[in-house]
């Protein structure tokens, strides 16, 4: 449980109310357990926000219908809200992220072929060294910190190796990796407008890092993702230097701010479950569906948007032409039409349904190298660390609002199994 002063006072908020209920969501108090707001705001159903430029989904059927959509776009430039969910530097290249077909579909399969799941799979015995070098670090103490001695370094040091960069670069990588995804929260635009000069100057930080290393990787090339992306080439087509780093950028972000995240909230999720995570070591199979019971059940990525490029009813209401339609990829998650007691921690449910990677044309790109990381992370977790203990004093969230995770989270333990 959060401490008393954490928990969102949601007895203060008309439930019935959804504008206040998202104005709630905003506030970093509403950290520790967004979902009696995310459940208010479901059961209000679509609604208008932003006098009207913005429409809020929650239920699983509409926002999957919406990622599936090839009608809507992913480009918030012509949106009516420009900017205002996603704190944009305006000399920023785009990412295919943010891009339809056909540019988003060219970009997709030049870097598919460098990202497929025969390199992910060659990563395995790298991540489980890695696991297993964290979880012989803390052996000699009696605590850690979940975030910043397990969970993060692992996808930082497997995405990095994977680009190619420097072990010394590690430490700024990881620094730099967070001030840019402070960019991606709606909160950052609507509350803290100061920042976003931080989260530019990150972000032509990272262009100029990666400049260096891709002019490196040109003169010789290596046998990591980045000389791949700088090499492929289909029909005399290749990545441009822009298209090269927003890649990279993209990549950076997805590949260890998410997957973190993913790894955190699995541990809490077993630690508040001890019937789950005692399942678990009963069981190793059950691996599988722990981690997207874990998708699901605490959203690493808990929003998502597009653009509606016509009148488009949703519910009750009509979004307008280039409206923008936010959806909370972790309400839906615990949609009851599509999961059964959707805030009981299961992992032998099929949760296979949640929409933790999105859907459609945009499915993540990295999912199979997330799932993989925290396969292997938490097998371990379980496997190997004897009787931890949450200290729920220690538990502090980070102030995002869409990549959700623990920036603090203390695990007391009586030892770690070689």
């Amino acid at each position: 449980m959060a401490t008393a002063q954490e928990k969102p006072q949601t007895s203060s908020v008309d439930l019935g109310n959804p504008q206040l209920v998202l104005a709630r969501l905003f506030d970093p108090a509403s950290r520790p357990d967004p979902y009696p707001l995310f459940d208010a705001l479901r059961d209000n159903g679509p609604f208008l926000a932003m006098n009207g430029a913005m429409v809020v989904v929650t239920d699983h059927e509409r926002a999957s219908a919406i990622l599936r959509d090839p009608a809507v776009s992913s480009d918030r430039r012509r949106s009516l809200v420009p900017g205002t969910l996603t704190a944009p530097d305006n000399d920023a290249p785009l990412s295919f992220l943010t891009m339809d077909p056909p540019d988003h579909t060219r970009l997709r399969k030049l870097v598919s072929k460098a990202f497929t799941s025969r390199v992910a799979a060659e990563l395995e015995p790298t991540i489980r060294a890695i696991v297993a070098e964290l979880l012989a670090d803390i052996a000699d103490s009696d605590s850690f910190d979940v975030v910043s001695q397990f969970a993060y370094p692992l996808p930082v040091r497997i995405i990095t190796q994977l680009l190619g960069v420097p072990v010394a670069d590690h430490e700024w990588f990881e620094g730099c990796g967070r001030r840019v995804a402070a960019g991606l929260d709606p909160a950052v635009s609507v509350n803290a407008p100061d920042q976003l000069a931080d989260i530019h100057a990150a972000q032509r930080e990272f262009r100029e890092y990666f400049l260096g290393l891709i002019a490196d990787r040109r003169r010789t090339p290596t046998e990591d993702l980045l000389s791949k992306l700088v090499l492929i080439e289909e029909h005399g087509d290749q990545l441009t230097e822009h298209e090269l780093i927003t890649t990279c950028v993209l990549l950076l972000l997805a590949g260890h701010e998410t997957t973190a995240n993913l790894i955190t909230g699995g541990v809490l999720a077993l630690l508040r479950h001890p019937d789950q995570l005692a399942a678990l070591r009963t069981d190793p199979a059950l691996i599988s569906g722990a981690v997207e019971e874990a998708l699901r059940y605490d959203t690493p990525v808990q929003l998502a948007t597009r653009i509606v490029r016509k009148p488009t009813v949703l519910g009750e209401v009509t979004a307008p032409t280039d409206a923008m339609v936010l959806m909370f990829l972790s309400a839906a998650n615990r949609d009851p039409a599509v999961f059964d007691e959707p805030d009981r921690f299961d992992i032998t449910r099929d949760a296979r349904a949640h929409l933790s990677f999105a859907a459609g044309t945009h499915f993540c790109l990295g999912a199979g190298l997330a799932r993989m990381e925290a396969s292997i992370a938490l097998s371990a977790f379980a496997d190997r660390v004897v009787r931890p203990e949450l200290d729920e004093d220690s538990l502090r969230y980070r102030p995002h609002l869409n990549l959700r995770g623990p920036e603090r989270m203390v695990v007391g333990f009586e030892s770690v199994r070689t």
